[in-house]
C-alpha cells in the first residue's frame, strides 16, 4: 500500500514539474492556466485514482469513515456583478453575469480576449485587449456591450490597458516605436503620449490610487525589475528622472499591484531560487520584506479593499490552492482545499467575497466563496472554459 502511494505521489510531481516549465512558455494567462490545471488533474488521478478506486465499493459519496453524512456547505449568494473570458461560443470573448452567477450574457467584444477585462473606477466602462491576429489593441465598451471602441488603432501590439483613478486616462504598453515602452492617453484613445523610452522592455503598468504615479516591470537592467514613475513629470517630456527603481536584484520582479492606501506595492519574484515567494516595499523602495518562505510557488498577490489582507495562489499542497495571508505576511491560511486547480483570486468591492477559478468540475469554471473560504459555489457551468473573473466596482 505504502509503497503504491510513493510511486503515485512520484509520478505526480513528476507531472507537475513538467507543466510547470511548459506553462512558463505560455503565450498568456489563459494558456498558462489550461496547462496547469490539466496536470493537476492528471497528478491527481495518479497519486490519488487507486486509493479512490478501492474506497467507492465501500463508502458512499458524501459520507465518512464511519458511514455518516455531512450537510454541504451553504451557497454563497454574493451581490454585484462581475466580467469574465469564455470561449463557450469558439472564440474567448468576455462575459458578464450577477455574482450568483445568473444572468449571464456575453458582450460582443471582439474574439481573441484572452485577460480580464479592466473596469473603469465608476464601473461603467471596461478596457481590454484583444489578439485581432495580427497585433493587439485596446478597446473599450460601455459595461452592456454598447460604445465599443478601437482605442490605439495601429499595427503594433498595445495592451494591459490601467485606468487612472478619476477615469480621464488609460496607461498602457506598446512597441509602436519599435520595443515596449509605457504609454499613457485619455480615455477616448486621444493623444497617446510615451512616458518611458529606453531599448528594454517596459511593461504592465499600474497606476496608484492617488493617480500621482504609474509602477511598471523593466529588464531595462537585465532582468525585469519593478518602477514607479511621476506622471506630471513624465508628461513633461520623456526623462529617466521621473523614474525610480523600486528593486534591484538579479531575479525577475514581477506583478506590482498597488496596496489600497498607495503606500505600498505587493509582487512576486524568483529571487529565492526556481520558485516565487511574494513580497512588499514601500512606493519609495524602502522596507523591502519578503512575506512567504516556501520551497513552491506562491505567486499573484492581490489586496484586500481595506489593505488588511493579501490573497494569492500558491501550490505548497501539491497543487494549486487559494491563500490569505495578513498584509504583514502573518496568519497565512489555506481557503481551498481540492485535488484541482484554483487560481485567480478577486476580491468582491466590500472584501466580503473571493471569485476565484477552478478546475474541480473537469473544466475551468468560476466560483465565489466568503472571504473565510467558506460557501464555495460554482457560478458558471459549461463545456467550455470560464476564467479570469473581474468583480464591477
Amino acid at each position: 500500500m505504502l509503497n503504491e502511494i510513493a510511486l503515485g505521489i512520484f509520478f505526480g510531481l513528476l507531472i507537475e514539474l513538467v507543466a510547470i516549465v511548459v506553462s512558463s512558455l505560455a503565450r498568456n494567462n489563459r494558456q498558462r492556466i489550461v496547462i496547469m490545471s490539466v496536470a493537476t488533474l492528471l497528478a491527481g488521478v495518479v497519486v490519488f485514482g487507486p486509493q479512490l478506486l478501492r474506497r467507492s465499493s465501500a463508502t458512499s459519496v458524501g459520507a465518512g469513515a464511519t458511514g455518516q453524512t455531512f450537510a454541504p456547505t451553504p451557497a454563497v449568494r454574493a451581490t454585484g456583478r462581475i466580467a469574465f473570458i469564455s470561449d463557450r461560443d469558439g472564440a474567448p470573448e468576455i462575459y458578464l453575469m450577477d455574482a450568483d452567477g445568473s444572468e449571464q450574457t456575453r458582450i460582443n467584444s471582439p474574439p481573441g480576449v484572452d485577460e480580464a477585462p479592466v473596469w473603469s473606477p465608476d464601473g461603467r466602462r471596461m478596457a481590454f485587449f484583444p489578439d485581432l491576429g495580427n497585433n493587439l489593441e485596446v478597446y473599450v465598451t460601455n459595461a452592456d456591450g454598447t460604445g465599443q471602441i478601437n482605442l490605439t488603432n495601429n499595427m503594433a501590439d498595445d495592451a494591459a490597458p490601467s485606468w487612472s483613478p478619476d477615469g480621464r486616462w488609460i496607461a498602457f504598453s506598446s512597441n509602436r516605436d519599435g520595443n515596449l515602452e509605457i504609454y499613457v492617453m485619455n480615455a477616448d484613445g486621444s493623444a497617446p503620449t510615451r512616458l518611458t523610452n529606453n531599448p528594454a522592455r517596459d511593461r504592465r503598468p499600474a497606476w496608484s490610487p492617488d493617480g500621482a504615479r504609474i509602477a511598471f516591470v523593466s529588464d531595462r537592467d537585465g532582468d525585469f525589475e519593478i518602477y514607479v514613475l511621476n506622471v506630471e513629470a513624465a508628461l513633461q517630456g520623456v526623462d529617466a528622472s521621473s523614474e525610480i527603481r523600486l528593486t534591484d536584484n538579479s531575479a525577475d520582479d514581477l506583478f506590482p499591484v498597488w496596496s489600497p492606501d498607495g503606500t505600498r506595492l505587493a509582487f512576486h519574484s524568483d529571487r529565492e531560487g526556481k520558485f516565487a515567494e511574494i513580497y512588499v516595499i514601500n512606493a519609495d523602495g524602502s522596507g523591502e520584506t519578503q512575506l512567504t518562505d516556501n520551497t513552491v510557488n506562491d505567486i499573484f498577490p492581490v489586496w484586500s479593499p481595506d489593505g488588511k489582507r493579501i490573497a494569492f495562489s500558491s501550490d505548497r499542497d501539491g497543487n494549486s490552492e487559494i491563500y490569505v495571508m495578513n498584509a504583514d505576511g502573518s496568519g497565512q491560511a489555506r481557503l481551498t482545499n481540492n485535488p484541482a486547480y484554483d487560481t485567480s483570486p478577486t476580491w468582491s468591492p466590500d472584501g466580503k467575497w473571493m471569485a476565484f477559478i477552478s478546475g474541480r468540475d473537469g473544466n475551468l469554471e468560476i466560483y465565489v466563496m466568503n472571504a473565510d473560504g467558506s460557501g464555495q459555489t460554482r457560478l458558471t457551468n459549461h463545456p467550455a472554459d470560464d476564467v479570469e473573473p473581474a468583480w464591477q466596482p
